[in-house]
């Protein structure tokens, strides 16, 4: 039994990771893992020493187990209510388990919602085998399908990928310098009320997500360029009172530099840089979504 969950913990991050890629969702994350090692615990000791690559079994169990509901996300994205952004992971340190889940995988926002634009099969595909290193034919086995089709699947999301970098959508990503800098820009532009100095910050096709899932009140739609972006968040920050931002804290959201506003409710923000302004502004605010 030791071994067997030494096994587990040894790949427990790379596993939540698989699970947080596929699903958005750091408690489907948790669960799939969960009842993944339920599923090797009940494989007994000689069936567990019957498996000659422990991480690759783990790795399929998980994304089967995730399989189901990224099938059925797009429908449910549709009945949700105004933009959905993934559950935001604020980490701590080295000795947190979600620190090892960012360092194992790109989970920024960026990444994150390019991956919900794949179909569920491209999804898994990618997740797989770019992240995993698993061969098309486990890929295959997970999705139903064959090593050649499992190889169009994640060829075809990589391509989609590959048009979402250049179009902006997935700009590189910039060092923990450049983020604390524009993050900082953007507060003091947002202190002072200044619309045209936050529309200096912002990128021309900045947009801006702001995720209340129908609980706390937010935009119910994507609000795209600087200038309407600026004058929404100035606005918005007049209606809340300036005090709002005095209890701002600097914290790493999903790898990157964010902030956290323990207002009630709480509210999570990053920022996605692209030529040193922010190109995205997501906002998360569903109190179910954040763990602090």
């Amino acid at each position: 039994m030791d071994a067997a969950v030494d096994a587990l913990e040894e790949h427990r991050p790379s596993l939540l990771a698989v699970g947080y890629r596929l699903t958005g969702s750091w408690a489907d994350a948790e669960d799939a893992v969960q009842d993944a090692w339920l599923r090797w615990d009940r494989l007994g000791a000689d069936g567990r020493d019957a498996v000659r690559d422990v991480r690759a079994w783990l790795a399929t169990t998980v994304a089967r187990l995730c399989l189901d509901r990224v099938r059925s996300a797009p429908a449910r994205r549709e009945s949700y209510v105004g933009p959905w952004l993934p559950e935001p992971l604020l980490t701590t340190g080295p000795d947190d388990v979600l620190d090892a889940v960012v360092t194992a995988a790109d989970v920024r926002m960026a990444t994150m919602l390019v991956l919900e634009h794949l179909t569920p099969d491209q999804r898994v595909a990618l997740v797989l085998h770019d992240t995993v290193g698993l061969g098309f034919d486990e890929v295959g086995a997970v999705l139903g399908t064959t090593a050649p089709a499992a190889r169009q699947i994640a060829h075809r999301g990589r391509r989609r990928v590959r048009e979402a970098a250049r179009d902006g959508e997935l700009p590189a990503p910039v060092g923990e310098p450049e983020q604390r800098r524009v993050l900082d820009a953007f507060l003091a532009a947002l202190a002072s009320g200044d619309v045209p100095t936050l529309v200096a910050v912002l990128h021309p096709d900045a947009a801006l997500r702001t995720d209340g899932g129908g609980v706390v009140k937010a935009a119910r739609r994507v609000v795209r360029g600087a200038d309407k972006i600026a004058r929404l968040l100035v606005a918005l920050l007049e209606e809340a009172g300036p005090d709002l931002l005095d209890v701002v804290r600097t914290v790493t959201v999903n790898g990157e530099v964010g902030m956290l506003v323990p207002s009630s409710p709480p509210m999570v923000g990053v920022l996605t840089v692209a030529d040193g302004r922010a190109i995205g502004v997501h906002v998360v605010m569903t109190p179910e979504k954040i763990r602090t």
